[in-house]
C-alpha cells in the first residue's frame, strides 16, 4: 500500500468513527469529541515521546504516577513542552480500560482540567489554558445517563485507539496533523454555511498563503485577523516550511469554539506553544497584537459582509487603524473594516492577501471612498476573481484581495481567474496547475489577453475608483461568428429540400387514394 493509499485509508476510517459513534449526535456538534480525542492521543504520545527522547529502554506509560523522577522533570517539561500528562493520565492507559470504567466521562473530565491546570503560572497559560472546554465529557449530548455517556466515549476512545499512525519520531506528526485537518474540513463541507466561517479549503488557502509569501525568504511573523480554525496559517506553515519565520503564527478569533480548534490545530501541526500566539475576542472592537511589530505576512478570510457597530461608536473614527481612509466601513457590511485592519497591521516590506466579497470593489458611499484612500495610497497590487461554488457553504464568486505598502508602481493588477477551477461533486476546486498560472501572471505583471491586465491607478481613479476585475480585464467573447450569405444559403437549400420532401409525399398519398 502506497503512502497515498495509507492517508486515504486513515481518513476513511476517521470520518467512519465519526459517523458510527455520534448515533443522533448532529454531526457538527459531536465532532467536538472526535477531534478532541484525537488531539488527547496526540499531546500524550507527543509527551512521552518528549519523555523518552529516542531511548527504547523506556517506556513512559508504565511509570507510576509518584514516581520521584517525575518530580525532578516536571518543571522542565511544562517550559518546554507548555504542559505536563502523568502516566496514569496518558491517552493509552485511559483507552485501554475505557469500557470497563463506569467513571470515564468525569475521570476525562479531571484530566483535561489537570493538563490545563499544569501550564498555570509558566508562559504556556494562555495557549493551554481552557483547550479541552469543548469536549465536555458530561454534555447531555452524550446521553441521558452515566451509562450512555461512558459508553460512546468509550468507543470514541477506541476507534481513535485503533487509528495507525506509525511511529511517532517519522511521519507520525504530519499524519496526525492531516487527519485533524481532514475532519475539520469534512465537518466543515457538511456545516453548510457555518462550515465557511471556520475554514478555508486548503486549495484556496494554498493560493492565498503563496500570494501573501511571494518573493520573500524570510518574514518575521505571519497573521490572520479572523483566524477560524487556523487552517490559512497553517497553509502558510506549508508553503515556507523550508524558509525563515522568526517569531511564529498569529491570530484572532472570535468564536470560542474555533479558537479552541485553532489552537488545537496548531499543536498538532507540531507547532509549540511560544511558536503560535492565538487571541480570543472582537477583531475590530477589541483587537489584539496592535503594540507588537508589524506583520510581515497576512493571510485573512474574514466574513462576508457582517454588521458592525460601525458609526454608532464615534470614537472609530479616530482609531488609528480606520482614521487615514477617513470614514469608516457601513455598519451592514464590516468588509472594509477587516481590510483597514489589515493593512494597519502590516509592514512596510509585507503583503496581505484577504478574501473579499466582489460588491465592496464596486459599491458607493463609504466603501468608494475606502477604495479611494487605498489606490491614492498605492496600497492595491493585485484583485483576482476566483470561480464560483470554491467555498462551503457559500457559491457566490469570490474576490482575492492582494496589499502591499512597499509599491511603487501606481499600478493595479487585475487577474480574471473566474475560469479557472475542476468541478467536483459538490463544489469546484483550484488544481495546483491552476494556482502556478496565476501565480506566474502575478509575479510578472504582464498583461495577458482575457486573463490579466495592469491599469494605471489615475485610469481607476478616473472610474470612481472601481476595483471589479471585470471593469478591466475583457471577458473573451466564445460565441460562435456566423457567417451569414452562408447560412441564408443553407437555409434556403433547406426550405427548397423540404418542399421538395411535401411534393413526393403528396404524389405518394395520391397515388394510394386513387
Amino acid at each position: 500500500m502506497t503512502a497515498t493509499q495509507q492517508r486515504a485509508e486513515l481518513q476513511r476510517r476517521i470520518w467512519q468513527i465519526a459517523n458510527d459513534v455520534r448515533g443522533s449526535i448532529d454531526g457538527w456538534d459531536f465532532k467536538q469529541y472526535v477531534l478532541g480525542a484525537l488531539f488527547y492521543r496526540f499531546i500524550s504520545e507527543n509527551f512521552a515521546s518528549y519523555i523518552q527522547a529516542g531511548d527504547d529502554s523506556v517506556d513512559y506509560a508504565t511509570f507510576p504516577d509518584d514516581s520521584p523522577i517525575l518530580v525532578s522533570i516536571k518543571d522542565d517539561a511544562i517550559k518546554t513542552k507548555g504542559y505536563f500528562i502523568y502516566p496514569g493520565q496518558l491517552f493509552i492507559n485511559v483507552a485501554k480500560n475505557a469500557h470497563d470504567n463506569k467513571s470515564l466521562n468525569t475521570d476525562l473530565a479531571a484530566i483535561f482540567s489537570a493538563i490545563e491546570s499544569s501550564a498555570n503560572g509558566y508562559p504556556s497559560e494562555l495557549a493551554i489554558k481552557g483547550l479541552f472546554g469543548d469536549f465536555d465529557t458530561t454534555s447531555s449530548r452524550l446521553g441521558n445517563t452515566v451509562a450512555d455517556k461512558n459508553k460512546r466515549l468509550a468507543v470514541v476512545l477506541k476507534g481513535v485507539a485503533e487509528l495507525d499512525f506509525g511511529n511517532f519520531e517519522d511521519n507520525h506528526i504530519d499524519l496526525f496533523g492531516d487527519a485533524y485537518e481532514f475532519l475539520i474540513s469534512n465537518y466543515a463541507a457538511n456545516a453548510g454555511k457555518s462550515g465557511g466561517e471556520f475554514f478555508t479549503p486548503q486549495h484556496v488557502s494554498k493560493l492565498i498563503a503563496r500570494l501573501a509569501l511571494h518573493g520573500q525568504d524570510k518574514v518575521n511573523k505571519i497573521y490572520d485577523p479572523a483566524a477560524g480554525s487556523g487552517s490559512l496559517l497553517l497553509q502558510a506553515k506549508k508553503q515556507f516550511n523550508e524558509h525563515i519565520i522568526e517569531d511564529g503564527f498569529f491570530g484572532q478569533e472570535i468564536n470560542h469554539t474555533t479558537y479552541n480548534l485553532a489552537r488545537m490545530n496548531m499543536f498538532l501541526h507540531n507547532i509549540n506553544y511560544d511558536k503560535f500566539n492565538m487571541a480570543l475576542g472582537d477583531t475590530l472592537l477589541n483587537p489584539h497584537f496592535g503594540d507588537d511589530k508589524a506583520f510581515d505576512a497576512i493571510v485573512s478570510n474574514p466574513p462576508y459582509s457582517v454588521k458592525w457597530i460601525g458609526s454608532d461608536d464615534p470614537t472609530l473614527i479616530n482609531d488609528d487603524r480606520f482614521a487615514p481612509a477617513g470614514v469608516l466601513a457601513p455598519k451592514s457590511k464590516a468588509d472594509f473594516a477587516f481590510i483597514l485592519h489589515a493593512l494597519s497591521y502590516l509592514s512596510a516590506k509585507g503583503r496581505a492577501a484577504i478574501v473579499s466579497f466582489p460588491g465592496i470593489f464596486y459599491r458607493g458611499g463609504a466603501e468608494a471612498k475606502i477604495r479611494q484612500y487605498l489606490v491614492d495610497n498605492d496600497f492595491v497590487e493585485t484583485v483576482i476573481s476566483l470561480a464560483p461554488n470554491l467555498f462551503y457553504g457559500t457559491s457566490i464568486a469570490v474576490n482575492i484581495l492582494v496589499l502591499s505598502k512597499s509599491k511603487q508602481n501606481n499600478k493595479t493588477q487585475f487577474i480574471d481567474a473566474s475560469k479557472l477551477f475542476k468541478k467536483e461533486t459538490n463544489t469546484n476546486t483550484l488544481t495546483d496547475a491552476h494556482i502556478e498560472q496565476i501565480l506566474a501572471v502575478f509575479e510578472s505583471k504582464a498583461d495577458v489577453d482575457y486573463f490579466a491586465r495592469s491599469v494605471d491607478n489615475s485610469e481607476i481613479a478616473g472610474n470612481d475608483y472601481n476595483l471589479a476585475v471585470s471593469s478591466y480585464v475583457t471577458a473573451e467573447d466564445t460565441r460562435q461568428v456566423v457567417d451569414i450569405t452562408v447560412l441564408n444559403a443553407q437555409i434556403k437549400a433547406t426550405v427548397a429540400n423540404i418542399d421538395r420532401l411535401r411534393g413526393e409525399i403528396d404524389a405518394i398519398v395520391a397515388e394510394i387514394e386513387g
